[in-house]
């Protein structure tokens, strides 16, 4: 990529201009006639693998899709034969089993240079006997590993009174709508058409036939996990006991349980995951090919592929309503004739609002009105705190008399799902029962979905510029929070952006909002690190290898636009506007500015820190404009 000139500081407002307007028109270019935009959503190689190995679970391959997939998980090996979990990450073992799993399952040879150097990794790794829960429960299905490979989950968890230590309501929103149908899955046991007959023998150091759920043997457990683990191989003793009757009323209780939720063609929580579970759940119920319900499934699967000359791959989830309201954020930051499309994103996103469908959420908090907006396009039983305040933020700052309405609601729904502590999760408050990371299913340690300082950021982002009398107390409380988690340095962790920068950027927008005195020394701590962790050529980047690894908080990368973006509008936000690193780091962002765009295709979210992690492609669009149109507003303001 040719960079362009170096600007100097006589030519830095001729190049803002300049920039900001290229940089609009191209974001305008992607807005759809309707008003919403929708960029690409990328992941690791697990998702396109896993849809391969679901055709063939299935037996409904499609042939040319498949060697595209094929086509772009060869691609994306890593140098050392492996797959990684983001560009420059270390080989996964779980993401490699399933890439070369389905690599064979396409046709690859396993003495092709490629296999032959994934086997190797696998093994190196301590083989299939140290991939993950999910993975394993996929090796079930295939009959790679018995059953007693798999944590025990059967389909009467869903029987279990609420008072009882694990519920399904005790968990994140993700995480009971991937399990209900796994209960399903797990009991049934079902087979893999597998047409092919394809194994992978060859992955295991061990006998697989003798394997059982405890082969990771040589893992350091907690005593809580192994009281869990005990627990689990008494529930294996009784299982046989469990009349049929009791089994076919749990059974019938799930399957009820997430048909109600399947979304059409949006899929169940809109989620990958949750809805390749559900279509191999709908199969294993009996549900015929051309059922409904099936076809609705398949659709919304069908529809996350993105389908190339050469290649393809499935996006993990579809992401309009984020991309939607980032994007006016951007565009009202720049002003201009940008109006009627920032209108017309505004009235799209109103129709969004989800304003009275069932809800999980309610679940919890009975007698609240719903207000909320979900990531995707329809996800009425899942509405997240972070989308809708960062829509009702952008709508907000509009400032339309006929849209306050619309901000109320969603202001009195996120006031309700404050958490004790003050601050905001994703979807849902005081979920915080960490012994349940504990139990056998969970390895990942994602079970639940606990307050975090970048939602509660954008929550009072929000609640500030509305500006309620009555949302006082709600803020006391957030900024609590938010000062609690302040990290030693500085920093603030970033739950759903890479990483502290993300998280940083997040609470300093908010701070700023709320114009506290008595925040400031909070504000300069924050702003001294930002400045700290600027790179010698003017930008910033942070590498995911932080969330495993806290010491390189703010760095770890070559500098990136995104990550720029937020370490000059954080910045900014602490009253650095005027800093000589807001000033490089805008010449940086002006200078690597190519046909009003950035190539910017590093993994900068994580799903899961340390588990999974994400490409959200339009942020290389409206961060850097954003940024870019924050300097030029803040150089306005200093020259009057």
């Amino acid at each position: 990529m040719s960079a362009k000139p170096i600007i100097t500081s006589r030519s830095l407002e001729q190049f803002l201009d300049t920039g900001i307007t290229l940089a609009r028109e191209v974001l305008l270019a992607h807005q759809h006639e309707n008003g919403h935009w929708c960029f690409e959503f990328e992941a690791d190689c697990t998702i396109p693998s896993e849809y391969i190995l679901m055709m063939h679970y299935m037996d409904e391959i499609d042939v040319e899709l498949e060697a595209k997939l094929a086509s772009y998980i060869r691609a994306h090996q890593n140098e050392g034969g492996g797959w990684s979990l983001y560009f420059g990450g270390e080989s996964d073992i779980s993401c490699t089993v399933k890439a070369y799993y389905a690599l064979k399952l396409a046709g690859d040879e396993p003495g092709m240079l490629h296999m032959s150097r994934a086997r190797e990794v696998i093994l190196a790794l301590g083989g299939v006997e140290r991939s993950n829960v999910f993975t394993r429960i996929t090796l079930a299905l295939f009959g790679q590993v018995p059953w007693g490979a798999v944590p025990f989950i059967p389909a009467e968890i869903m029987l279990l009174p609420r008072w009882f230590f694990f519920h399904i309501y005790k968990v994140a929103s993700w995480s009971r709508t991937v399990m209900v149908p796994l209960f399903i899955l797990c009991t049934l046991k079902p087979h893999a058409r597998n047409p092919r007959k394809i194994d992978v023998r060859e992955l295991f150091q061990g006998d697989p036939t003798v394997l059982s759920s405890y082969f990771d043997r040589n893992v350091k457990r907690s005593p809580l996990a192994r009281v869990f683990l005990l627990l689990e191989r008494c529930g294996r003793i009784i299982e046989p006991m469990i009349p049929q009757r009791v089994r076919g009323y749990a059974i019938a209780k799930a399957e009820q349980w997430f048909i109600a939720r399947l979304n059409g063609e949006n899929g169940l929580n809109g989620i990958f995951p949750a809805m390749v579970n559900a279509y191999e759940a709908l199969e294993a119920l009996g549900y015929s090919r051309d059922h409904p319900y099936r076809r609705q499934a398949l659709a919304a699967l069908r529809g996350f592929v993105i389908e190339r000359e050469e290649d393809a791959y499935c996006q993990p989830c579809v992401s309009p309503v984020w991309d939607t309201c980032l994007a006016v954020h951007a565009l009202v930051e720049a002003g201009g004739p940008a109006c009627k499309p920032v209108l017309s994103a505004i009235e799209w996103l109103k129709k969004c609002q989800i304003v009275a469908a069932p809800g999980d959420w309610q679940v919890n908090h009975k007698g609240v009105c719903a207000g909320g907006w979900a990531f995707q396009y329809s996800n009425d039983y899942y509405p997240d705190l972070d989308d809708t305040a960062a829509v009702a933020w952008a709508i907000a700052r509009e400032g339309r008399e006929e849209d306050r309405s619309v901000l109320n609601r969603a202001a009195d729904w996120l006031v309700a799902m404050q958490s004790r502590n003050g601050g905001f999760a994703a979807y849902d408050a005081d979920n915080t029962r960490h012994y349940l990371n504990e139990i056998p299913f969970a390895d990942h340690k994602a079970l639940l979905d606990p307050p975090t300082a970048d939602v509660t950021g954008r929550v009072v982002s929000f609640l500030a510029c509305l500006n309620r009398s009555q949302d006082c107390g709600v803020l006391r409380d957030a900024v609590r929070f938010l000062l609690a988690e302040q990290e030693e340095s500085g920093a603030w962790f970033g739950r759903w952006g890479t990483n502290y920068i993300y998280g940083t950027w997040s609470v300093l927008m908010a701070f700023e909002l709320l114009k506290e005195p008595s925040l400031q020394p909070a504000i300069l701590k924050a702003a001294a690190w930002l400045k700290s962790t600027q790179q010698v050529d003017g930008g910033w980047g942070e590498s995911n290898d932080s969330y495993a690894h806290p010491d390189l908080a703010g760095r770890g990368q070559p500098s990136v636009a995104t990550q720029t973006a937020w370490a000059t509008l954080g910045l900014m936000a602490a009253g650095e506007a005027q800093s000589r690193a807001v000033q490089r780091g805008i010449r940086w962002l002006l200078e690597h500015q190519t046909e009003g765009s950035w190539h910017d295709a590093y993994f900068n979210a994580p799903g899961f820190p340390r588990v999974f992690y994400l490409i959200y492609h339009g942020y290389r669009y409206y961060f850097p404009l954003w940024a870019l149109a924050r300097y030029r507003r803040a150089m306005k303001r200093e020259e009057q």
